[in-house]
């Protein structure tokens, strides 16, 4: 993934100005605390129906994702090969709980 090679990059070498290179600097913290912030911009854009902004939200999500990724040591290759692994699954549906809102 380019992004993901990119991002490393930033990491391995300071860039003056680059907004990834201030994460990097900030620390985990400050990547997760971003990442939280686009899941919820996400999930507003799809409530609003509105593609534009989904498509950009889910973009900005996916970046701070790959930021996390570099600051923690997951190579990306290995989430696709994770998703990879998971769709030749079949018949992987989890039974749905049944909870009694009543009590």
């Amino acid at each position: 993934m380019k992004l993901y090679s990119v991002v490393t990059d930033r990491k391995a070498n300071f860039e003056e100005g680059s907004y990834t290179c201030y994460l990097f600097s900030k620390g985990e913290d400050k990547i997760c605390k971003k990442c939280g912030e686009e899941c919820a911009e996400m999930i507003i854009a799809a409530k609003n129906n509105n593609k534009e902004e989904l498509k950009n939200e889910v973009a900005d999500l996916l970046y701070h994702i790959t930021v996390l990724c570099a600051e923690k040591g997951l190579d990306f290759c290995d989430v696709e090969a994770e998703l990879a692994a998971r769709s030749e699954k079949i018949g992987n549906l989890k039974q749905m709980k049944v909870t009694d809102r009543n009590t």
